[in-house]
């Protein structure tokens, strides 16, 4: 394999709700799901009986043709979304490809050739393709393939003023996220993403949210614009959506959707009846399970307990499942070590933030056994 993992020392075999477990069988506390995936928890019955069902009966046949369960997944996803319309996917950068080819192509039709510019925010991640990735406002990741695609400018994440001052009448789309993940966690002040909208309106500009990392539940609503009470022109999904298969949408409002047209955009394998299965399974247990209000509780006990764990110059923040600790120090990397080593899967997206976003279906006993854990390797790390 081409060398751009860095892969922990252990061979996962298998796993059931929070728990995953080795060859060796060793056991461990999965305080990350695979990246914000494993919402529903892993091998959850429900999902499983829907992968093996379809599988056993049809596994693909291109977009060229309907399947029920992709017809059924996209009316579910739009009565989540205000009637918005699906292009489905294989990922969240693709679905951010979908976002901003949308975008200008609505803008040119709407506006004329000249309103092609999109703003995205210092810090975001959108993905790794090329348009994600010059929309993504990290330059570390950005410089070995540069030159980046034009057209993007960048302001500072949370500045409501910087967005007014960047915004103008040649800007097709803004794109944010609701939290910034891969930068460490970060939450912008309240009323962002509402101010965000007015700018939007004003300028005759889409507004794109990027909720792959952040939708279907994770902060303790459906969708992490929800917490600003605004209704985005684009909404971007994946990680959660099919429980780990590779499954993302592109949702926009039919106006905006109506801009493309026959042949503007395709994918092979988006909305394969395995995976829209699968994501009809999910959006099933979230809402049977209750596990959108269970976000919001559980992230609260969970919060609780790493303010406890982390006082003293540690910074604890996030919404529902998904937390950030900045440390004092850059010691992250060895703090996930030790954890590892301690049977607790946690994250380090930046040197000092460690990351937590656990499978919703975590208990309240599972919160506290991986706070004991947690408090016991922050004792011996901490104090190095």
């Amino acid at each position: 394999m081409m060398p751009t993992y860095k892969r922990w020392p252990i061979e996962l075999t298998h796993g059931r709700g929070v728990r995953l477990f080795d060859r060796d069988g060793r056991s461990y506390i999965d305080m990350f799901a695979g990246i914000a995936v494993a919402s529903v928890g892993h091998s959850h019955p429900a999902v499983v009986a829907a992968i093996s069902s379809q599988a056993a009966r049809l596994i693909h046949v291109s977009n060229l043709y309907r399947t029920g369960g992709q017809v059924e997944l996209a009316r579910r996803l739009s009565e989540l979304t205000s009637g918005k319309l699906s292009f489905f996917t294989n990922s969240g950068a693709e679905s951010i490809e979908c976002a901003l080819k949308l975008a200008r192509k609505w803008a040119s039709s709407s506006h004329g050739p000249k309103r092609t510019r999109v703003i995205a925010a210092e810090g975001g991640f959108h993905g790794r393709t090329f348009g994600a990735l010059a929309a993504t406002g990290q330059p570390a990741k950005q410089e070995p393939f540069a030159p980046m695609l034009p057209g993007f400018t960048h302001v500072p994440y949370g500045s409501i003023d910087a967005l007014g001052e960047a915004i103008g009448d040649d800007v097709a789309a803004v794109l944010l996220e609701p939290i910034q993940g891969e930068a460490g966690v970060i939450v912008p002040p309240d009323g962002y993403l509402t101010a965000a909208r007015s700018l939007c309106d004003e300028w005759g500009a889409l507004l794109i949210v990027d909720e792959v990392q952040t939708g279907l539940g994770r902060t303790g609503t459906w969708f992490g614009y929800d917490h600003d009470g605004i209704t985005p022109d684009i909404v971007c999904l994946a990680k959660a959506l099919a429980a780990g298969l590779p499954m993302g949408a592109c949702l926009a409002s039919p106006d905006i959707a109506a801009a493309f047209s026959l042949g503007d955009h395709a994918t092979t394998f988006g909305g394969g009846p395995v995976q829209s299965e699968a994501a009809c399974a999910v959006l099933d247990v979230v809402t049977s399970e209750g596990l959108v209000e269970h976000a919001g509780k559980a992230g609260a006990r969970l919060m609780d307990g790493l303010r406890g764990i982390f006082a003293g110059g540690s910074t604890v923040r996030g919404r529902g499942l998904l937390i950030g600790v900045e440390l004092e120090r850059p010691i992250a990397r060895q703090t996930t070590e030790r954890a590892l080593q301690e049977g607790i899967l946690i994250n380090d997206p930046t040197p000092n933030v460690l990351r937590l976003a656990p499978p919703l279906v975590i208990t309240h006993d599972e919160i506290d056994d991986a706070l004991d854990i947690l408090e016991e390797v922050w004792r011996e790390v901490g104090a190095a």
